[in-house]
């Protein structure tokens, strides 16, 4: 592909939406072609995005380009989704809270488009599904498997996608069905703990950006593996590093794993 990669962006007003323009700015080889927000939001109609030397409609339809970025909600998304395969844009999606059903129309998309979904875009955390999967294997199951996460007060999913991701590598890691094995939540007399089991527990307050902490709980010790976000700009960054790599691709369903050559 010859120039910069046409980029559009969902959710422009949001948190993550202009935190993803302003990486997008950075990159040399993306460009702002298109700025996109929901039909009832309030800016909708104005001139252009009221942000620094952006000089762009901001409008409630994708526009062409080559790929488009997205952190919205999970209905939303599939509603960007089907307009991206009538436009035959590329999606990096990471918006999370989606259901089996909905996942599964994602990974249908990719039959026309090339389609990337991350729950988390952090670097960090996609080298840590690896690693976690590692220490889960390697420790065996004589060590308890437990993830605690912990998130801003206004996230609506719970677990977080990347909190369920966890769960699937340790899972697959020890041959378990994912399933089967979590448990998001223990009260009253719920016994002792069964073989098998993995904990997902999630934490909620304030402005906390995203903290997960896999805990390997066995005999004497107890290891700790951790991933703290201190800033929105990784996962900015991480997608507008997906959207550079995606542009051109022929259809399929991408991961970051395939970015990073892990997969």
């Amino acid at each position: 592909m010859t120039g910069p990669v046409k980029v559009v962006v969902c959710g422009a007003m949001g948190r993550m939406g202009q935190k993803v323009i302003q990486a997008v700015w950075n990159r040399g080889d993306l460009a702002l072609v298109g700025a996109v927000e929901r039909p009832d939001h309030p800016l909708l109609g104005c001139q252009a995005i009221p942000l620094a030397s952006v000089d762009l409609p901001l409008t409630s339809r994708l526009t062409a380009g080559d790929v488009y970025i997205d952190f919205t909600s999970a209905q939303a998304s599939l509603i960007y989704l089907d307009q991206a395969q009538a436009l035959g844009l590329g999606a990096v999606i990471g918006t999370t809270g989606f259901s089996a059903g909905q996942e599964a129309r994602l990974r249908q998309a990719g039959e026309k488009i090339p389609v990337l979904w991350a729950p988390n875009m952090s670097i960090g955390v996609n080298v840590m599904y690896k690693i976690a999967a590692e220490m889960a294997r390697m420790l065996g199951p004589g060590y308890d498997l437990e993830i605690v996460e912990a998130h801003h007060r206004l996230k609506k999913d719970a677990p977080s996608g990347t909190a369920r991701k966890l769960c699937q590598a340790l899972a697959r890691a020890r041959g378990l069905e994912e399933s089967k094995a979590r448990i998001t939540g223990r009260e009253g007399q719920v016994g002792e703990r069964p073989p098998g089991e993995i904990g997902v527990l999630a934490v909620r307050g304030g402005d906390i950006i995203g903290d997960h902490t896999v805990h390997f709980c066995g005999p004497g010790e107890r290891l700790e593996l951790t991933h703290r976000a201190t800033s929105r700009d990784t996962f900015a960054e991480g997608a507008a590093r997906c959207a550079a790599w995606l542009a051109g691709r022929s259809p399929g369903f991408y991961s970051i794993d395939d970015t990073l050559g892990l997969a």
